[in-house]
């Protein structure tokens, strides 16, 4: 038998006392559930657990009766289909897709990769920052013809040196950020909706009424946040307008924070210098978007989430959970529902 579920705030505890229905859901940043995955989960579960796997929501939603924690994510046929479900452990660093109404409103606990992701979300940031700077993306887009534009590419590059980088959202990807931009010189404040405590190069992390002021001080701004109802288009035309002339926008959490059809106007305008963004709202976009008629925009196909470590790390993470709700102690890596991370 299973004990009760506990919720406090951000904090939660769920006591697993006994055999547990554990489903796996293959996806994106979990594409096959290995031999190893499966006996590491196992030797974490309470004896006599039970691990199945599917291929994906619509198998899982077939397999979801009796289950009680599932390693993947939820959607409202599976919330459905397993009644007994008490904690969702999600394979996703952005849990906005999985917040509909019932689940929020539901006792199910909710954990993911808060913290975990930061470091790969940041290399692709700076990558696409650096393309933009360093005129390395410029040098692409010309091929074979590029030592024709040596002259002007090396009079538009830019050295990060001792330019200020503002951090909006001060998590995991944040830090992540924060500690790259001190390692090319860069000065680095922050902002954050709960601010934390300050960490790798920043002094202080300034509360959410300060944003206004952390992009009109910033040469690059970086947003690091989730997705909630507060950060939707939460770069629209007028707070782009208060960037600084020449500034640089980085995008690498959620497209639907920046309105898209006005950042557009504001590169065309040359009032930013340029964006470095892997996720935009309305993704993917049609070929004939005119974001990709912008020299002064460096953008990969939402791909920054990846890497070689990812899964494992996020395994551990449900495997030590696993032991601690056997335990009966607190969950590490808690979504509050309501606010959304």
């Amino acid at each position: 038998m299973t004990g009760p579920t506990t919720t406090v705030g951000s904090m939660a505890e769920l006591h697993l006392s006994g055999p547990t229905s554990i489903l796996v859901i293959e996806g994106l940043t979990l594409p096959q559930a290995t031999d190893d995955h499966l006996a590491r989960i196992g030797a974490a579960a309470p004896d006599g657990s039970t691990v199945t796997v599917a291929t994906g929501m619509r198998d899982a939603v077939g397999k979801a009766a009796g289950t009680e924690v599932v390693l993947g994510f939820v959607n409202e046929p599976l919330l459905e289909a397993a009644p007994g479900l008490r904690w969702v452990h999600a394979i996703a660093s952005g849990v906005d897709e999985l917040l509909f109404p019932a689940f929020v409103a539901s006792d199910v606990i909710l954990t993911g990769e808060k913290g975990l992701v930061g470091g790969h979300l940041a290399d692709t940031g700076f990558g696409l920052l650096l393309a933009l700077t360093r005129q390395i993306a410029a040098a692409l887009r010309a091929g074979p013809a590029a030592w024709e534009h040596r002259l002007e590419m090396r009079r538009a590059a830019v050295e990060l040196e001792g330019m200020t980088m503002g951090v909006v959202g001060f998590g995991g990807t944040g830090r992540a950020m924060a500690r790259r931009a001190v390692a090319f010189g860069m000065d680095v404040i922050a902002v954050d909706e709960v601010p934390g405590e300050p960490s790798d190069g920043v002094a202080e992390v300034w509360p959410a009424d300060r944003l206004d002021e952390l992009v009109a001080t910033s040469d690059v701004v970086a947003v690091c946040c989730p997705l909630t109802d507060t950060t939707r288009t939460l770069f629209d035309a007028g707070r782009l307008a208060r960037m600084r002339q020449g500034a640089y926008l980085v995008n690498v959490t959620r497209g639907e924070i920046v309105d898209l059809d006005d950042l557009v106007d504001a590169l065309g305008a040359g009032h930013l210098a340029g964006a470095a963004l892997d996720v935009v709202a309305g993704e993917p976009l049609a070929i004939d978007h005119p974001i990709f008629a912008l020299e002064n925009v460096a953008m990969t196909p939402h791909t920054a989430g990846a890497s070689q470590l990812r899964a494992d790390r996020n395994v551990d993470r449900f495997c030590d959970n696993l032991r601690r709700a056997h335990k009966g102690e607190p969950l590490v890596g808690v979504v509050d529902k309501v606010a959304g991370y």
